[in-house]
This record gives structure tokens, sequence and C-alpha cells, in this order.
């Protein structure tokens, strides 16, 4: 099982990035999968998830109207599009995999990918 993050990087206050998760290993169709985000010296915190059919997204309050999640079955990808992105979103990016419905606790999934970094200068 393998899920791949990438796509994290240095940008300005106000600029975009789009994250893409790769994932292997597993069956697909079955697996919500959500983007969890861990700021410098604080805990990991929910960001973004959507469920295995693609039918129900849903995002926390500080990156909601800003961020969006969104997969393609065919590649076994998940992408977060992250638009006006503001110094608070900086931080290790992971995406997780969880069988079934999706959850806002990160101890509740299956499969977790290694991180990527993002950082917004201000």
């Amino acid at each position: 099982v393998q899920l791949q993050a990438s796509g994290g990087g240095l940008v300005q206050s106000g600029g975009s990035l789009t994250l893409s998760c790769a994932a292997s290993g597993f069956t697909w169709d079955n697996y919500a999968i959500s983007w969890f985000r861990q700021p410098p010296g604080k805990e990991r915190e929910f960001v973004a998830t959507i469920t295995w059919a693609g039918e129900i997204a849903h995002y926390a309050d500080s990156v909601k109207g800003r961020f969006t999640i969104s997969r393609d079955d065919a590649k076994h990808t998940v992408y977060l599009q992250m638009n006006s992105l503001k110094p608070e979103d900086t931080a290790v990016y992971y995406c997780a995999a969880k069988g079934g419905w999706y959850s806002l606790n990160g101890d509740d999934y299956d499969y977790w990918g290694q991180g990527t970094q993002v950082t917004v200068s201000s």
C-alpha cells in the first residue's frame, strides 16, 4: 500500500498550489481520501475529505471556499487545489485513506502518505 503526496512548495500569500495524492495497493473504490496538515509546533488537523464515489466533499472551516478536493478514479489520485493561500496554511500536508465512510479523526485512517511541505510567505 502506498500513498504518494506531492505538489508542495513555497508560495507567496494569496498564491495557489495543487497537491496530489497517488494511491496504489488497495481497493481504491472503497476508500475515502482525506487531507490533513500539521503546522509547525502544532497538532495534526483535518483539512478536507472526499468520499469514495466523490459524492461528498467536506472541508475544515479554515479552508472552506479556498480549497477544493477532487479525485480522479481512473488515475487513483486525489487532488487538493489550494487558492488564496495564507501564512497560516503553512504546514506539512498528508493524505490518508480510510475504508468506508470518511472521518475527521486522523486516528481512524488506515493508510498515510509521507507528507509534502507547504510554506506560504507573507
